[in-house]
């Protein structure tokens, strides 16, 4: 059965507004109102859900979106001057016909999967970019050894949402602390996608929301308008729709933001830590389809592996590679009987392991009144292995796993006495969990997956012990071993679901398990590992850094971890809040230097 858990924290009793003075400050005195505002240029709006319900008590959320203070406010207002009188009439007519549907919209309750009170609350919620700020507190000594950027993804809507609205529908922004000599800095900006600078010029969120918005038969027709503005060159959707908020890879001396629905950005560090967006990055026009948000970098090659996948026309599934100096391969065609998720990916030194499992897209359920994210009961979940130097799909050998979902692989290596693959990940369940709301328990169950490539079964067991298991959800291993037998993983402690109260440390082989928790009411995100260096003496070698929020005192900080013995080295403390994101990366000073 299709059903979900929401993956939001919950709304109740949390107001929210942006001061003048302090654009991340709270105002727990604000008082709760809601608008029926439709598409408006206005740069302050409350968000409006008139007939959601909120479970807990009748006190509402309230989120304020950030005031950006004039006299240059970042969001314009709508310039018509370069439209013709035909353009004009057309705005007029979409304008009208988009605020009766939002009306029709508002007519009726949101699910929680879709409630902008319920996706982008508390800490969820936007905050506007911010310069560097520079010599920011530092409590403990940061280790020598870490000397460069720290940067992580998330969704940062510009916008209030004008009706559903999903986390993952978010603006890419990109938090980056850069570290020197024991001191840091820190900034946050938008990456400016070719979406975003559309709408900052027509002044509205206008271009539809993928998972929010796109559903039944108002998805279609917000789907009509769309592309009716781009017939009208009122916009331009030829040059990609994504957002970029997802993942992020430093490759072919390029700084890459990630969304699956486009190409990545090229997002260039400056000198002293700012973030300046290049434009979508196309490999000098080798790449002519939107990128997965987690392409993999083989430690030993350099080289990037990565799928694309498409949801409307075959063939669905593509896979490619490319070199370290910026030359793709020829894409691989992966035949697929229907449109499949697919977030995450896996390598060994071999093969890349494709994923193919029961959350798919049918996009002709929107024309019943239902989602086009769906679980499929009927489908068997599988695995495809395939060499990674292949040219074509002839040698994929497909193993199939029942009821399996990972969303994330956090590795697989080849076991060749066994004449298996390992596949190590998160398996959830209920496997629509973040798409589609029920009542059900969602967990996230971390899990080695057996793949023999001779007799094509699979076999799958729990890692960790049931006395001790919990929600673990985002998270890595030694990037120096990716594709290869790995000891350790760690992985966001996702408890209470979906806050993150700490991260794990989880000996693969053993199921041992040793936690770190932040304590109080402070949640962070996903636990990005940093080995020492060179001089690095084992797998464990190094360091776990995380943005981490105190809910209580609302500052945010970011705490560096000894991942041998899991005891805090550091925490910079951050001069404005960091939202509960994504994915992050690490690039070197002597990377920096070499940026493209």
């Amino acid at each position: 059965m299709a059903c979900s858990y929401v993956l939001t924290p919950n709304p109740t009793k949390l107001n929210l507004s942006f001061a003048p003075s302090d654009l991340d400050a709270p105002s727990p005195s604000s008082s709760v109102s809601f608008t029926n505002n439709t598409r408006t240029q206005g740069r302050r709006k409350l968000i409006s859900s008139p007939n959601s319900s909120v479970s807990g008590d009748s006190t509402p959320a309230l989120l304020n979106f950030p005031n950006y203070p004039s006299p240059n406010p970042i969001i314009p207002e709508k310039d018509t001057s370069r439209w013709n009188p035909l353009q004009r009439a057309a705005s007029a007519a979409l304008d009208f016909a988009e605020t009766a549907l939002l009306r029709r919209e508002r007519s009726k309750p949101l699910p929680k999967t879709v409630d902008p009170r319920h996706q982008i609350s508390g800490n969820y919620a936007p905050v506007p970019e911010q310069p560097v700020k520079s010599s920011i507190s530092v409590d403990g000594k940061i280790p020598d050894c870490i000397d460069g950027v720290y940067l992580r993804n998330g969704a940062n809507p510009l916008f209030e949402p004008v009706s559903g609205h999903h986390l993952f529908d978010g603006d890419g922004m990109v938090h980056a602390v850069k570290i020197s000599n024991g001191e840091a800095s820190y900034s946050c900006r938008f990456t400016e996608t070719e979406r975003l600078v559309q709408e900052k010029q027509l002044g509205s969120p206008i271009f539809p929301k993928a998972i929010g918005e796109l559903h039944g038969h108002t998805g279609i027709a917000r789907l009509m308008l769309f592309y009716a503005r781009g017939l009208f060159g009122l916009l331009n959707h030829k040059n990609g729709t994504g957002v970029a908020n997802a993942g992020l890879v430093y490759f072919h001396d390029r700084l890459l933001a990630m969304s699956e629905d486009d190409l990545p950005y090229q997002v260039r560090i400056t000198d002293n830590g700012d973030l300046e967006t290049v434009g979508r990055f196309d490999f000098d026009g080798q790449l002519n389809s939107a990128m997965i948000a987690h392409p993999k970098i083989d430690p030993e090659t350099k080289e990037l592996f990565a799928l694309s996948y498409d949801v409307v026309k075959k063939p669905y599934l593509k896979y490619f590679r490319i070199s370290p100096d910026g030359e793709k391969s020829p894409d691989v065609e992966i035949p697929l009987a229907s449109p499949t998720m697919m977030h995450d990916f896996a390598i060994t030194e071999n093969f890349v392991v494709i994923p193919d499992q029961q959350v798919v897209f049918q996009l002709s359920d929107m024309i019943l009144g239902k989602s086009p994210v769906k679980y499929d009961g009927e489908k068997i979940s599988r695995f495809g292995i395939l060499p990674r130097n292949a040219k074509d799909a002839s040698e994929m050998v497909w193993v199939e796993s029942p009821e399996t979902f990972c969303f994330h692989l956090w590795n697989a290596w080849e076991s060749p006495e066994t004449d298996e693959v390992v596949v190590i990940g998160s398996c959830m369940t209920p496997a629509d969990s973040i798409f589609n709301e029920c009542d059900e328990q969602l967990n996230s169950v971390l899990s080695e997956i057996r793949l023999n490539l001779k007799t094509g079964k699979s076999t799958r067991r729990t890692i960790i012990p049931g006395s001790v298991q919990m929600n673990l959800e985002a998270g890595m291993v030694n990037r120096n071993l990716l594709g290869r037998k790995t000891r350790y993983a760690y992985l966001a402690i996702a408890e209470p679901w979906p806050k993150v109260s700490g991260f794990a440390k989880v000996d693969l082989s053993t199921g041992e398990v040793k936690n770190h928790f932040y304590g109080g009411k402070k949640y962070g995100g996903e636990p990005f590992f940093l080995p020492r260096g060179l001089e690095s003496d084992g797998e464990d070698d190094g360091y776990i850094m995380s943005f981490v929020h105190d809910e209580e005192s609302w500052e945010s900080e970011l705490q560096i971890v000894n991942a041998v013995t899991l005891e805090l080295e550091a925490t910079v403390k951050l001069p404005s809040r960091v939202p509960y994101g994504f994915h992050g990366t690490f690039v070197n000073s002597s990377d920096m230097l070499n940026q493209a």
